[in-house]
Protein backbone atom coordinates (compact mmCIF):
# COMPACT_ATOMS: atom_id res chain seq x y z
CA UNK A 1 0.00 0.00 0.00
CA UNK A 2 1.17 3.48 -1.32
CA UNK A 3 2.57 5.84 2.29
CA UNK A 4 1.53 8.54 0.16
CA UNK A 5 -2.04 9.02 -0.32
CA UNK A 6 -2.96 9.66 -3.91
CA UNK A 7 -5.94 10.38 -5.62
CA UNK A 8 -7.33 7.53 -8.42
CA UNK A 9 -10.46 7.92 -10.87
CA UNK A 10 -12.88 5.27 -9.51
CA UNK A 11 -16.60 4.52 -10.97
CA UNK A 12 -19.85 4.83 -8.66
CA UNK A 13 -20.83 1.16 -8.70
CA UNK A 14 -23.88 1.36 -6.12
CA UNK A 15 -25.86 4.41 -4.92
CA UNK A 16 -28.66 4.24 -2.08
CA UNK A 17 -30.90 7.11 -0.90
CA UNK A 18 -30.26 6.64 3.22
CA UNK A 19 -32.71 9.31 3.82
CA UNK A 20 -34.48 12.61 2.15
CA UNK A 21 -31.10 14.25 2.38
CA UNK A 22 -28.74 11.61 2.30
CA UNK A 23 -27.24 8.51 -0.05
CA UNK A 24 -24.60 6.36 -0.02
CA UNK A 25 -22.37 5.34 -2.91
CA UNK A 26 -19.79 2.37 -2.54
CA UNK A 27 -16.63 2.75 -5.59
CA UNK A 28 -15.53 0.04 -8.22
CA UNK A 29 -11.86 -1.13 -7.04
CA UNK A 30 -10.14 -2.51 -10.03
CA UNK A 31 -7.93 -5.33 -8.92
CA UNK A 32 -4.60 -3.74 -9.11
CA UNK A 33 -5.62 -1.31 -6.90
CA UNK A 34 -7.25 -3.07 -4.14
CA UNK A 35 -4.59 -3.09 -1.64
CA UNK A 36 -4.27 0.69 -1.98
CA UNK A 37 -8.03 1.29 -1.27
CA UNK A 38 -7.57 -1.39 2.10
CA UNK A 39 -8.87 0.75 5.23
CA UNK A 40 -9.17 0.36 8.66
CA UNK A 41 -12.49 1.51 10.33
CA UNK A 42 -12.51 5.09 11.10
CA UNK A 43 -10.72 6.30 7.74
CA UNK A 44 -12.07 8.34 5.26
CA UNK A 45 -12.10 9.09 1.70
CA UNK A 46 -11.15 12.67 -0.23
CA UNK A 47 -13.52 12.82 -3.33
CA UNK A 48 -12.09 15.51 -6.18
CA UNK A 49 -14.13 16.94 -9.01
CA UNK A 50 -14.54 19.82 -10.84
CA UNK A 51 -17.91 22.41 -10.44
CA UNK A 52 -18.43 25.40 -11.85
CA UNK A 53 -14.57 25.63 -13.50
CA UNK A 54 -13.07 24.93 -10.02
CA UNK A 55 -11.32 22.11 -8.19
CA UNK A 56 -13.48 20.72 -5.03
CA UNK A 57 -12.38 17.99 -2.42
CA UNK A 58 -14.59 16.90 -0.03
CA UNK A 59 -13.70 14.32 2.75
CA UNK A 60 -16.10 11.37 3.61
CA UNK A 61 -16.12 8.83 5.95
CA UNK A 62 -15.94 5.17 5.26
CA UNK A 63 -19.15 3.60 6.67
CA UNK A 64 -19.01 -0.39 5.40
CA UNK A 65 -17.32 -2.25 7.90
CA UNK A 66 -13.74 -4.18 6.99
CA UNK A 67 -15.65 -7.52 6.02
CA UNK A 68 -18.12 -5.89 4.00
CA UNK A 69 -16.62 -6.73 0.62
CA UNK A 70 -17.27 -3.07 -0.65
CA UNK A 71 -15.85 0.44 0.27
CA UNK A 72 -18.72 2.62 1.12
CA UNK A 73 -19.52 6.24 2.16
CA UNK A 74 -22.29 8.97 2.81
CA UNK A 75 -23.04 11.61 1.59
CA UNK A 76 -25.50 14.43 3.49
CA UNK A 77 -26.50 17.77 2.01
CA UNK A 78 -25.24 20.47 4.15
CA UNK A 79 -26.54 24.10 3.62
CA UNK A 80 -24.89 25.88 0.80
CA UNK A 81 -22.96 22.66 0.45
CA UNK A 82 -21.70 23.02 -3.44
CA UNK A 83 -20.29 19.03 -3.82
CA UNK A 84 -22.75 17.77 -1.16
CA UNK A 85 -25.73 19.00 -3.21
CA UNK A 86 -24.15 17.80 -6.60
CA UNK A 87 -23.91 14.54 -5.41
CA UNK A 88 -26.78 13.61 -3.67
CA UNK A 89 -28.86 15.47 -6.54
CA UNK A 90 -27.07 14.55 -9.55
CA UNK A 91 -24.50 11.65 -8.84
CA UNK A 92 -25.42 8.43 -10.53
CA UNK A 93 -24.12 4.78 -10.76
CA UNK A 94 -21.60 4.27 -13.82
CA UNK A 95 -20.34 8.39 -13.33
CA UNK A 96 -16.54 8.53 -12.31
CA UNK A 97 -14.83 10.70 -9.76
CA UNK A 98 -11.24 10.87 -8.34
CA UNK A 99 -10.43 9.23 -5.23
CA UNK A 100 -7.78 9.62 -2.85
CA UNK A 101 -6.56 6.11 -1.49
CA UNK A 102 -7.90 5.81 2.52
CA UNK A 103 -6.73 8.40 5.21
CA UNK A 104 -7.30 9.07 8.97
CA UNK A 105 -6.46 7.44 12.20
CA UNK A 106 -9.39 7.53 14.20
CA UNK A 107 -9.46 4.49 14.53
CA UNK A 108 -7.18 2.12 16.56
CA UNK A 109 -5.95 -1.64 16.39
CA UNK A 110 -8.09 -4.57 17.00
CA UNK A 111 -7.87 -6.66 20.69
CA UNK A 112 -9.12 -9.95 19.50
CA UNK A 113 -8.13 -11.42 22.57
CA UNK A 114 -9.98 -9.04 24.70
CA UNK A 115 -12.71 -8.02 26.30
CA UNK A 116 -12.80 -4.50 25.66
CA UNK A 117 -15.89 -2.22 26.40
CA UNK A 118 -16.76 0.08 23.81
CA UNK A 119 -18.52 3.67 23.67
CA UNK A 120 -19.20 5.67 20.68
CA UNK A 121 -21.11 9.35 20.77
CA UNK A 122 -22.58 10.20 17.76
CA UNK A 123 -24.79 12.64 16.15
CA UNK A 124 -26.17 12.89 12.76
CA UNK A 125 -23.75 11.97 9.46
CA UNK A 126 -21.26 11.24 12.60
CA UNK A 127 -22.52 8.25 12.73
CA UNK A 128 -20.36 7.21 9.48
CA UNK A 129 -17.26 6.49 10.85
CA UNK A 130 -18.23 4.80 14.12
CA UNK A 131 -20.73 2.20 12.01
CA UNK A 132 -17.27 1.19 10.33
CA UNK A 133 -15.95 0.58 13.81
CA UNK A 134 -18.75 -0.96 15.30
CA UNK A 135 -19.25 -3.38 12.76
CA UNK A 136 -15.30 -4.16 12.68
CA UNK A 137 -15.42 -4.45 16.56
CA UNK A 138 -17.93 -7.27 16.49
CA UNK A 139 -16.53 -9.08 13.63
CA UNK A 140 -13.24 -9.16 14.76
CA UNK A 141 -13.36 -8.74 18.68
CA UNK A 142 -15.02 -11.72 19.81
CA UNK A 143 -15.23 -10.57 23.31
CA UNK A 144 -15.64 -6.70 22.59
CA UNK A 145 -19.01 -4.95 23.79
CA UNK A 146 -19.83 -1.95 22.16
CA UNK A 147 -22.53 0.61 23.41
CA UNK A 148 -23.38 3.32 20.57
CA UNK A 149 -25.29 6.63 21.56
CA UNK A 150 -26.39 8.39 18.54
CA UNK A 151 -28.06 11.60 18.40
CA UNK A 152 -30.73 12.87 15.83
CA UNK A 153 -33.31 15.40 15.46
CA UNK A 154 -35.75 12.93 14.10
CA UNK A 155 -35.79 9.33 13.80
CA UNK A 156 -36.51 10.17 9.81
CA UNK A 157 -33.73 11.77 9.27
CA UNK A 158 -31.05 8.95 11.13
CA UNK A 159 -28.51 7.35 8.80
CA UNK A 160 -28.57 3.93 9.03
CA UNK A 161 -31.18 3.32 11.42
CA UNK A 162 -31.88 -0.52 9.34
CA UNK A 163 -28.28 -1.28 9.32
CA UNK A 164 -27.68 -0.59 13.07
CA UNK A 165 -31.18 -2.75 14.05
CA UNK A 166 -29.96 -5.45 12.50
CA UNK A 167 -26.69 -5.34 14.31
CA UNK A 168 -27.79 -5.26 17.31
CA UNK A 169 -30.50 -8.10 16.48
CA UNK A 170 -27.70 -10.38 15.27
CA UNK A 171 -25.38 -9.19 18.65
CA UNK A 172 -27.85 -8.65 21.39
CA UNK A 173 -25.67 -9.49 23.72
CA UNK A 174 -22.16 -7.32 22.33
CA UNK A 175 -24.04 -3.88 21.15
CA UNK A 176 -26.39 -1.91 22.66
CA UNK A 177 -28.09 1.15 20.39
CA UNK A 178 -29.37 4.53 22.39
CA UNK A 179 -31.18 6.62 20.11
CA UNK A 180 -31.30 10.23 21.66
CA UNK A 181 -33.82 12.29 19.81
CA UNK A 182 -33.90 16.46 19.91
CA UNK A 183 -37.59 17.25 18.37
CA UNK A 184 -39.19 13.49 18.87
CA UNK A 185 -40.44 12.95 22.72
CA UNK A 186 -39.10 9.54 23.69
CA UNK A 187 -40.65 6.99 26.19
CA UNK A 188 -37.02 7.41 28.49
CA UNK A 189 -36.78 11.11 29.38
CA UNK A 190 -32.74 10.72 29.17
CA UNK A 191 -33.02 9.68 25.80
CA UNK A 192 -34.92 12.99 24.81
CA UNK A 193 -33.30 16.29 23.96
CA UNK A 194 -29.43 17.10 22.77
CA UNK A 195 -26.43 14.64 23.01
CA UNK A 196 -24.15 16.95 25.27
CA UNK A 197 -21.83 16.71 28.20
CA UNK A 198 -24.44 16.72 30.52
CA UNK A 199 -26.52 14.33 29.17
CA UNK A 200 -23.37 11.83 28.81
CA UNK A 201 -22.78 12.52 32.61
CA UNK A 202 -25.82 10.68 33.54
CA UNK A 203 -25.81 8.21 30.97
CA UNK A 204 -22.53 6.62 31.62
CA UNK A 205 -23.30 6.87 35.51
CA UNK A 206 -26.44 4.97 34.66
CA UNK A 207 -25.34 2.36 31.82
CA UNK A 208 -21.58 2.03 31.34
CA UNK A 209 -19.46 3.12 34.29
CA UNK A 210 -16.96 4.96 33.22
CA UNK A 211 -14.32 2.89 34.94
CA UNK A 212 -15.52 -0.24 33.07
CA UNK A 213 -14.77 1.88 29.67
CA UNK A 214 -11.61 0.97 27.82
CA UNK A 215 -12.08 3.48 24.47
CA UNK A 216 -14.43 6.01 23.69
CA UNK A 217 -15.09 7.16 19.85
CA UNK A 218 -17.09 10.67 19.28
CA UNK A 219 -18.22 12.15 15.98
CA UNK A 220 -20.35 15.18 15.16
CA UNK A 221 -20.40 18.82 15.30
CA UNK A 222 -17.54 20.96 17.08
CA UNK A 223 -19.08 21.78 19.88
CA UNK A 224 -20.83 17.96 20.57
CA UNK A 225 -17.58 16.63 20.65
CA UNK A 226 -15.44 18.79 22.60
CA UNK A 227 -18.10 19.49 25.17
CA UNK A 228 -18.26 15.45 25.58
CA UNK A 229 -14.68 15.43 25.16
CA UNK A 230 -14.79 17.10 28.15
CA UNK A 231 -16.60 15.59 30.16
CA UNK A 232 -15.71 12.27 29.55
CA UNK A 233 -12.29 13.62 31.01
CA UNK A 234 -14.06 14.92 33.61
CA UNK A 235 -15.38 11.73 34.90
CA UNK A 236 -12.14 10.08 34.76
CA UNK A 237 -11.44 8.30 31.76
CA UNK A 238 -7.83 8.51 30.11
CA UNK A 239 -7.20 11.36 28.12
CA UNK A 240 -5.37 8.64 25.69
CA UNK A 241 -8.67 6.45 25.40
CA UNK A 242 -10.80 9.60 23.97
CA UNK A 243 -10.76 9.43 20.77
CA UNK A 244 -12.33 12.48 18.53
CA UNK A 245 -12.74 12.77 14.81
CA UNK A 246 -13.83 16.25 13.93
CA UNK A 247 -15.63 17.64 10.79
CA UNK A 248 -14.27 19.38 8.28
CA UNK A 249 -17.69 20.72 7.04
CA UNK A 250 -18.23 22.50 10.04
CA UNK A 251 -16.17 25.38 8.03
CA UNK A 252 -19.14 25.57 5.92
CA UNK A 253 -20.13 24.59 2.16
CA UNK A 254 -16.59 26.05 0.83
CA UNK A 255 -12.93 25.60 2.34
CA UNK A 256 -11.38 28.53 4.30
CA UNK A 257 -10.94 31.10 1.84
CA UNK A 258 -6.48 31.59 1.51
CA UNK A 259 -5.04 35.09 1.21
CA UNK A 260 -4.67 35.25 -2.63
CA UNK A 261 -0.52 35.76 -3.76
CA UNK A 262 0.12 37.13 -6.81
CA UNK A 263 3.02 35.42 -8.68
CA UNK A 264 5.16 38.03 -8.67
CA UNK A 265 5.52 38.31 -5.15
CA UNK A 266 8.68 38.29 -3.59
CA UNK A 267 9.70 35.26 -1.86
CA UNK A 268 9.71 35.32 2.27
CA UNK A 269 11.33 32.16 2.31
CA UNK A 270 12.58 28.97 0.32
CA UNK A 271 10.86 25.86 0.95
CA UNK A 272 12.84 22.63 -0.38
CA UNK A 273 10.09 20.15 -0.95
CA UNK A 274 10.60 15.79 -1.29
CA UNK A 275 8.20 13.51 -2.27
CA UNK A 276 8.41 10.21 -4.43
CA UNK A 277 12.37 10.47 -4.16
CA UNK A 278 12.18 13.81 -5.75
CA UNK A 279 13.34 17.45 -4.75
CA UNK A 280 12.15 20.59 -5.38
CA UNK A 281 12.44 24.49 -4.45
CA UNK A 282 9.50 26.32 -4.42
CA UNK A 283 9.59 30.19 -3.06
CA UNK A 284 6.67 30.60 -0.39
CA UNK A 285 5.47 34.53 0.32
CA UNK A 286 4.80 36.23 3.29
CA UNK A 287 2.10 34.59 5.36
CA UNK A 288 1.62 32.09 2.88
CA UNK A 289 1.75 28.08 3.83
CA UNK A 290 4.34 25.56 2.54
CA UNK A 291 1.21 23.73 1.14
CA UNK A 292 -0.05 26.60 -0.68
CA UNK A 293 3.13 27.77 -2.17
CA UNK A 294 3.82 24.52 -3.60
CA UNK A 295 0.28 24.16 -4.85
CA UNK A 296 0.85 27.44 -7.01
CA UNK A 297 4.39 26.55 -8.42
CA UNK A 298 2.73 23.47 -9.35
CA UNK A 299 3.59 20.91 -7.72
CA UNK A 300 0.69 18.04 -6.66
CA UNK A 301 0.81 17.34 -3.30
CA UNK A 302 -1.64 15.15 -1.06
CA UNK A 303 -4.53 17.19 0.75
CA UNK A 304 -7.95 17.16 1.89
CA UNK A 305 -9.53 19.66 4.60
CA UNK A 306 -6.87 22.63 4.52
CA UNK A 307 -8.05 23.29 8.35
CA UNK A 308 -5.51 21.35 10.19
CA UNK A 309 -7.78 18.08 11.16
CA UNK A 310 -6.96 15.39 8.86
CA UNK A 311 -3.11 14.84 8.46
CA UNK A 312 -3.12 14.07 4.76
CA UNK A 313 -0.78 16.96 4.21
CA UNK A 314 1.37 15.75 7.05
CA UNK A 315 5.15 15.62 6.05
CA UNK A 316 8.61 15.98 8.60
CA UNK A 317 10.26 19.41 8.59
CA UNK A 318 14.10 18.41 8.38
CA UNK A 319 15.61 22.00 8.70
CA UNK A 320 14.60 25.09 9.81
CA UNK A 321 11.30 26.35 11.83
CA UNK A 322 7.96 26.72 10.47
CA UNK A 323 4.78 27.99 12.74
CA UNK A 324 1.44 25.84 12.69
CA UNK A 325 -1.12 27.95 13.07
CA UNK A 326 -3.91 25.85 13.79
CA UNK A 327 -3.22 21.46 14.79
CA UNK A 328 -6.01 19.71 15.53
CA UNK A 329 -4.95 16.21 14.88
CA UNK A 330 -1.02 15.81 15.35
CA UNK A 331 0.12 13.77 18.30
CA UNK A 332 2.67 15.00 20.54
CA UNK A 333 5.40 12.45 19.55
CA UNK A 334 4.49 13.88 16.20
CA UNK A 335 5.42 17.31 17.04
CA UNK A 336 8.36 15.85 18.59
CA UNK A 337 9.53 14.57 15.47
CA UNK A 338 8.96 17.76 13.36
CA UNK A 339 6.17 16.63 12.07
CA UNK A 340 4.46 19.02 10.64
CA UNK A 341 1.06 19.55 8.83
CA UNK A 342 1.95 21.89 5.92
CA UNK A 343 -1.28 23.50 5.25
CA UNK A 344 -0.69 25.09 8.36
CA UNK A 345 2.60 25.52 8.55
CA UNK A 346 4.24 29.20 6.93
CA UNK A 347 8.30 29.10 7.18
CA UNK A 348 9.97 31.32 10.22
CA UNK A 349 13.55 31.24 9.26
CA UNK A 350 14.76 31.93 5.28
CA UNK A 351 14.78 28.15 4.39
CA UNK A 352 12.82 24.90 5.22
CA UNK A 353 13.54 21.63 4.43
CA UNK A 354 9.93 19.95 4.29
CA UNK A 355 10.26 15.80 3.90
CA UNK A 356 7.31 13.72 2.41
CA UNK A 357 8.56 10.92 2.37
CA UNK A 358 9.23 10.36 5.61
CA UNK A 359 6.41 8.60 7.32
Amino acid sequence: MSSIPRFHRLAVSDLRRETADAISLCFAIPRELQADYDFSPGQYLTLRTTLDGEEVRRSYSICSGPDDGELRIAVKKVDRGAFSNWAAEELKCGDQLDVMTPTGRFGIAYAPDQARVYVGFAAGSGITPILSMVKGVLAREPLGRFFLFYGNRSTGGMLFREALEELKDRFMQRLAVFHVISGEEQDIPILHGRLDGEKVRVLLRSLVPAKSVDHVFICGPAGMSEDIEATCRDIGIAGDRIHVERFVSEFGGKPRPKAVVPAAAPPKAIASLTIDGKRREVPVADNESILDAALRAGMDLPFACKGGMCTTCRARLVEGEAHMEVNYSLEPWELDAGFILTCQARPVSDKVVVDYDHI
